[in-house]
């Protein structure tokens, strides 16, 4: 397992990323225009020269950037500032000088989905692809998971399922260390019990998994259903539009499958200004409201202000939650298309997601026949 990222490391990458923003950025002001927090802190030329690794100044506020790459979209010689932001938060948790304390919710929140109590693994015999929904689906839409699960087993039928979190929230924020030991104790264990392909719902979860995955092949709920007889069809002359979550902005194969699924529903699509690849944050990225909660609602003010009152679906159960009301699941839309339009499906708010997990282990515990199972006791090497 890999300990607490050591600070000539993170010095080493953080000088790297400072170098080449010092050296290639143009300061045409493409990304300043498209970002608040640009906006504020000057342009990644500068903040790469102000904050490099010889810098003695603040760098806390690079826990304001949503690293959401929008920067990295729009950029015209093909930098990542982002890549910076995250270096520097990396550096502040090698040197112990970050502040997470006002992490504290979504930290322990990411530890009960590594706890005992809320994971669960379940392989029948001859599984090699799992079903990984992830927190928020689980906590919000417990009963789509089921239906989800259930539909899949139509086309794989020893698929197994694990209920367990990606630590996303550790990897953002920067302790690397700490992120590291946790996913790769259990990338190794699936490894181990001939597990290769995962199925995820969340698209947070599909960039760790890609990244990290080592053997392991990702691939979306999505992609899976778009290429698969649909479970429920809409009867619905509907105009939607289309939130893609920042974390898969480069995915270009889930914008086309999520669209193909709206368009099997029969439904029509209104893109809006940002989609795909120049699609914007929904607020959530980089735990930004944790510690500038303006910069991190203006995010969602300026998703809504582009729907122009349209129904949007999207495809993050944290985005959905994050963007309000009548944004819909694309889950919700597959397996109750009625209901969702209508703007009748109900989802579950806090503390009731953290109760919904539970019966849902406790569900796959009793209806999955396992043959191999358990739950992680393992919680991670501390930064």
């Amino acid at each position: 397992m890999q300990r607490k990222l050591s600070d000539n490391q993170a010095v080493i990458q953080l000088k790297m990323e400072a170098d080449l923003l010092s050296e290639k950025c143009i300061a045409c002001g493409l990304c300043q225009q498209e970002c608040a927090f640009l906006q504020k802190y000057g342009s990644p030329k500068n903040i790469a020269g102000t904050y490099g690794p010889a810098s003695t100044e603040d760098r806390s506020m690079a826990f304001e950037c949503s690293l959401c790459q929008l920067c990295a979209a729009v950029c015209p010689v093909g930098l990542n500032p982002a890549a910076l932001f995250l270096e520097m938060r990396r550096t502040a948790a090698s040197r112990g000088t970050a502040d997470f304390s006002c992490y504290h919710r979504i930290l322990n929140y990411e530890r009960r989905g590594i706890s005992r109590w809320y994971s669960s693994y379940a392989l029948p015999e001859g599984c090699d692809t799992i079903l990984f929904p992830g927190c928020a689906l689980a906590g919000t839409r417990p009963a789509r998971v089921r239906q989800l699960y259930e539909h899949l087993l139509t086309t794989i039928p020893r698929l197994g399922l694990v209920l367990d979190c990606c630590t996303k929230p550790s990897h953002s924020l920067g302790r690397e260390g700490y992120f590291r030991s946790v996913f790769s104790e259990m990338r190794d264990y699936l490894l181990q019990h001939g597990v290769r392909n995962v199925l995820v719902a969340c698209p947070s979860c599909y960039v760790v998994f890609q990244q990290y995955g080592g053997g392991l092949q990702v691939k979306t709920v999505y992609e899976h259903l778009a290429a698969n007889p649909l479970p429920v069809r809409a009867r619905a002359d509907a105009t939607v539009t289309i939130h893609d979550p920042c974390s898969t902005r480069n995915e270009r194969h889930i914008h086309e499958a999520v669209r193909r699924l709206v368009v099997q529903s029969s439904l029509s699509i209104r893109e809006m200004r940002h989609h795909g690849p120049e699609t914007l944050c929904c607020g959530e990225g980089g735990a930004v409201g944790y510690i500038n909660p303006s910069l991190s609602k203006g995010w969602g003010e300026k998703r809504r202000q582009e729907a122009g009152g349209a129904r949007m679906i999207t495809y993050c159960a944290g985005c959905a939650q994050l963007l309000g009301a009548g944004v819909i699941h694309i889950l919700d839309l597959l397996f109750a298309p009625e209901a969702s339009l209508a703007g009748r499906v109900k989802v579950a708010k806090p503390p009731w997601t953290s109760v919904n997990r539970l019966f849902l282990k406790r569900h796959f515990q009793k209806t999955i026949k396992a043959s191999i199972s358990r739950v992680r006791t393992f919680t991670g090497d501390l930064d």
